[in-house]
């Protein structure tokens, strides 16, 4: 059995780049696939999550919009996960996460997720030690028991550099259409930025496990990040999963068969797959 090694911020090159136009190509096919899986994952009652975290614009927005643009958002929902409500406090950390699980057929995606018990709720000293300490095996009976119940899993992590990080705070600074993104929160978090790498790599050394491993995407090139991104999560979902078109049943191709104007040849051909 191989052994599985958890990634780190370290051995993440941030160098990494796409040209445009290879970029454009490799988006139409990611998202070509991505159609294909979900639905797969509707024929096969299948469920898989999705889960972002990152730096603050490191680009988990950006690809979340990707992954949606070739998705039905009928069985595909994204959770912005933001400070818990007083309903929650009160309540196990889990417990907001359990309720938005995606049901058979479904994916979720989680912008940040219950990963904020390791992270920001252990930097900014929300929680006691005792209890973030204790979240690292939490979180790992959590998503061993989704994958057990046929849950798939794709962890990313969107890792940029700190001077990249702050040309893009100047960029949303100046640009209008994004200065909504910009708030007091991403220059305190910034601040932070050393206890947040030691709380990050502790992470992925506790928490990359091989039934749910965590992937780090270099994200200092934003076209590099979303295809790596996207590819990851076209792997793990489509992995032993066939993506064929399923078959009509019978009664489908009959009422077809009398009521649309086709060639004969494509209900006969139809009607051989189902037989």
């Amino acid at each position: 059995m191989t052994k599985h090694h958890p990634p780190n911020l370290a051995d993440t090159d941030l160098t990494q780049r796409l040209a445009k136009r290879e970029y454009f190509d490799q988006l139409a096919e990611l998202q070509a696939k991505l159609a294909q899986i979900q639905q797969a994952f509707l024929f096969h009652e299948l469920k898989g999550v999705i889960v972002f975290e990152g730096w603050d614009a490191a680009g988990k927005g950006g690809t979340i919009r990707r992954i949606s643009q070739a998705l039905d958002p009928r069985s595909f929902k994204v959770w912005p996960i933001g400070a818990p409500r007083n309903y929650y406090l009160n309540r196990h950390y889990l417990l907001r996460f359990w309720e938005r699980l995606p049901p058979s057929g479904a994916i979720s995606a989680f912008d940040r997720s219950w990963y904020g018990r390791v992270l920001v709720e252990r930097i900014e000293k929300l929680t006691p030690e005792k209890r973030w300490r204790a979240a690292y095996q939490e979180i790992n009976d959590f998503e061993r028991m989704l994958v057990d119940d046929g849950t798939r899993i794709v962890k990313l992590f969107f890792h940029i550099s700190p001077d990249e990080q702050m040309r893009r705070f100047t960029e949303r600074l100046t640009n209008p259409l994004k200065r909504w993104k910009l708030t007091y929160e991403d220059f305190r978090n910034r601040e932070k930025w050393g206890d947040a790498e030691i709380a990050v790599d502790e992470m992925l050394a506790r928490t990359s496990t091989k039934k749910a491993p965590w992937h780090v995407i270099p994200a200092n090139n934003k076209k590099y990040a979303r295809i790596k991104a996207m590819s990851a999560v076209v792997d793990a979902l489509s992995k032993d999963v066939d993506l064929n078109p399923q078959h009509l049943d019978r009664q489908t191709l009959d009422a077809a068969d009398k009521a649309l104007d086709v060639d004969q040849s494509l209900i006969d051909s139809l009607r051989a797959r189902t037989e």
